[in-house]
């Protein structure tokens, strides 16, 4: 006697499970140039790794004698599994089961994943589609009632959605239609991808927006533009594949949770290497603008410059990089928005950067460019002085080593934001650097406002006065007195920041930072 029908049975249920919503809901998802849950998943994870749990999860269907006859599986598919040889936790929606609304939830399977993600401290990609197990007005009718949101217990979910981001790095695919709690769950990630095409995000659908005024589709009302460019959503891709590519790439400059700290990596980069480039990158004329980028792809390990949030508070670039195989957080000035001034989008966006990098132990590197914040009418009613002494009180909170390369501007109270207070950091200034309360344009007519009005070509004046001021506010003028370390060449930049580091990798302590990281 043995329990071969009872394995007979589990056989059964999980076949029926790995037919998801039936071979019709599968055909429509694939209609719609989307993958399922489970094609999603093995795109993701190390080939034969993902272990499953709560496969037979659903609602089943017996004959009269108790035979079963059929099995739907809950809307929820989640497990272990392994990304680049690495343990995470998966967490991903079946679209193709009552598209992924509560009709077809287990509950406790969400909850699980997210409770063993934090326990076990394992990375979690949440892969989202649908309402992310939220409601449905059907939901009302099936169950004969209305849920309270939250509700007795039902805290759990939210409770863990938060409290990950202080535990393991989480990463959330929107690559369908995401609606409200799904919209959630994928805003509450340190990492969040969109695909251009088949996926779009918001709090409530079109035809919910409708009923306002607004006759808008999908795309108009939460596309990629508008989600990354409002900074709901760092990133969009134009496939699935691409989705996890940087899902796998993000994942590998951190440490599995906030108990570890960065890998390091195998370099064969040269930490001394010069580039020519660096020396004319910066225009003597300081109307001209010039390319960050290219200064940062020069600098870094190369091809390791792996940016978030392009698309939003664009003054300010923000990613992860390596410089001798060793991972750092990098945030960099774009001169070609608002001259580098910060916006009140740019604020929000330091903030939420400079937590990540203090979440998880990151050494951070700015190149300044910064002429100070954003200043007009547009400025004031963004509250953007609000928003920056917030991004001043996140930048001195952190406790990660810090290294600061001013290339060319820093003004003002934005320009004070360029290196924790209170604290030692690192700080170094090239050649084209400037500095000053205030930039020259502009604050010599309110300053030398008598001495313009007296003189006979008010224009040469303004040049003489203009002129006699650079002068005094070289860096060097103020290298004397040690207000400024050390200028440098700017070819030294990638041998000095490696040499940084170095130097700030026995400092990097794998325990929880007192700042708790929010979305």
């Amino acid at each position: 006697m043995t329990w071969q029908p009872e394995l007979d049975e589990l056989r059964l249920r999980e076949a029926h499970a790995k037919m998801l919503g039936g071979a019709d809901k599968i055909a429509r998802q694939h209609a719609g140039g989307r993958l399922t849950v489970r094609e999603r998943i093995d795109g993701l994870a190390d080939a034969g790794t993902f272990h499953e749990i709560g496969a037979i999860a659903g609602k089943a269907e017996y004959d009269a004698a108790g035979n079963l006859t059929s099995l739907t599986p809950s809307n929820c598919v989640m497990g272990r599994a392994q990304i680049d040889g690495r343990p995470v936790m998966l967490l991903g929606d079946d679209f193709t089961v009552r598209g992924g609304s509560a009709d077809a939830t287990i509950r406790e399977k969400p909850i699980m994943a997210e409770r063993m993600a934090y326990e076990f401290r394992l990375p979690l990609i949440r892969i989202i589609e649908g309402s992310g197990g939220g409601g449905s007005v059907k939901t009302i009718e099936t169950t004969g009632r209305a849920n309270l949101p939250g509700g007795v217990g039902g805290g759990a979910l939210y409770h863990y959605t938060g409290a990950n981001l202080s535990m393991v790095p989480v990463v959330g695919l929107g690559l369908g239609s995401v609606a409200g709690l799904g919209a959630a769950r994928l805003a509450a990630t340190h990492y969040s991808i969109m695909t251009k095409n088949t996926s779009a995000m918001f709090v409530a659908g079109p035809p919910v927006v409708k009923r306002l005024g607004e006759d808008l589709t999908k795309q108009e009302l939460g596309g990629w533009e508008i989600q990354t460019k409002a900074g709901a959503v760092d990133h969009a891709v134009d496939s699935e594949e691409e989705a996890f590519a940087c899902a796998r790439r993000f994942l590998s400059y951190l440490p599995s949770s906030v108990y570890g700290t960065p890998p390091v990596t195998p370099c064969d980069d040269d930490p001394n290497r010069r580039d020519e480039k660096l020396f004319k990158a910066i225009p003597r004329d300081r109307r001209r603008v010039y390319q960050m980028r290219p200064i940062i792809d020069t600098i870094v390990d190369k091809g390791s410059f792996f940016e978030m949030g392009r698309m939003f508070g664009r003054s300010v670039i923000t990613g992860f990089a390596r410089f001798n195989g060793m991972p750092v957080a990098l945030m960099a000035s774009d001169p070609f928005f608002y001259g580098g001034s910060w916006t009140a989008d740019a604020c929000a966006k330091v903030i939420r950067f400079v937590d990540l990098a203090e979440t998880f132990h990151m050494p951070v590197i700015y190149l300044q460019d910064c002429p100070g914040f954003m200043v007009g009418l547009e400025a004031e009613k963004a509250a953007t002085i609000r928003l920056g002494v917030r991004a001043m009180a996140a930048v001195n909170q952190t406790t990660v080593p810090w290294c600061t390369m001013i290339i060319r501007n820093a003004f003002g109270v934005a320009g004070v934001v360029h290196q924790p207070a209170g604290r030692l950091s690192l700080r170094y200034a090239w050649l084209s650097a400037r500095w000053g309360s205030l930039p020259l344009e502009g604050g010599i007519e309110a300053g030398y406002a008598a001495d313009l009005a007296a003189a006979d070509d008010r224009d040469a004046k303004l040049a003489e006065i203009e002129d006699r001021l650079n002068l005094l506010r070289s860096p060097f003028r103020t290298a004397e007195t040690f207000w400024v370390e050390e200028i440098i060449d700017p070819r030294d930049t990638r041998r000095l920041l490696c040499d940084f580091a170095q130097l700030a990798q026995p400092l990097l302590t794998p325990t929880p930072s007192a700042v708790k990281m929010r979305p």
